[in-house]
């Protein structure tokens, strides 16, 4: 699995739970060592055994905790580059949903090795959509929650969301639109801020 999302999990960890949490979860996951390198390529095998521990050490379930980690990955000011990668994708939300099938493709032209499961959304009626989310990274749909949610509430919108369950080698989350500029939505600059 790439750095980058072992390294994000760290960062969630650390950011909510605190640093000490996070050296909990690394020993009793056994690896060996306490930090990832973002652009390392680590085997599946080592960050299946960091969700095991994560889920065990903060002793609530991996779903939770991995949806969670998706709203913080939007929402933290840490992680703005994620953000910006997200809302290049429309000016409002539901154009955002429909660049989600673009999303892997986005991804590996910030970071050519970064591998994504494909996405794609199906709109079922005007706002109601199911997002598919394919196979090929544990806890994948649940992340997508957390972004989803925390997009929509960066975009001012209201959604209900829902796993829908597993179809066709896809974990589905069903979205329904409530009302669009529900409350005010987050700052976003096209052109961002020279530091």
């Amino acid at each position: 699995m790439h750095g980058l999302i072992n390294t994000a999990i760290q960062a969630f960890v650390t950011s909510t739970y605190g640093t000490e949490r996070w050296k909990d979860v690394m020993e009793h996951a056994g690896l060996g060592f306490t930090e990832f390198e973002a652009m390392l390529i680590y085997p599946d095998e080592q960050s299946a055994k960091v969700l095991v521990a994560l889920e065990n050490v903060l002793g609530r379930p991996l779903a939770d905790t991995l949806e969670d980690m998706g709203t913080f990955l939007v929402s933290d000011p840490k992680a703005e580059a994620l953000r910006r990668l997200l809302r290049f994708g429309g000016v409002t939300y539901v154009e955002f949903l429909h660049s989600l099938d673009d999303l892997p493709d986005r991804a590996r032209l910030a970071v050519s090795d970064l591998h994504l499961p494909g996405l794609e959304l199906v709109e079922q009626a005007p706002g109601q959509f199911d997002l598919y989310c394919q196979e090929g990274l544990a806890g994948y749909a649940n992340v997508m929650m957390g972004i989803l949610r925390a997009m929509a509430d960066d975009y001012g919108d209201l959604v209900i969301l829902d796993h829908a369950g597993h179809r066709e080698d896809a974990d589905v989350i069903s979205i329904s639109l409530v009302e669009t500029q529900f409350a005010e939505g987050r700052v976003f600059d096209l052109g961002g801020r020279v530091r």
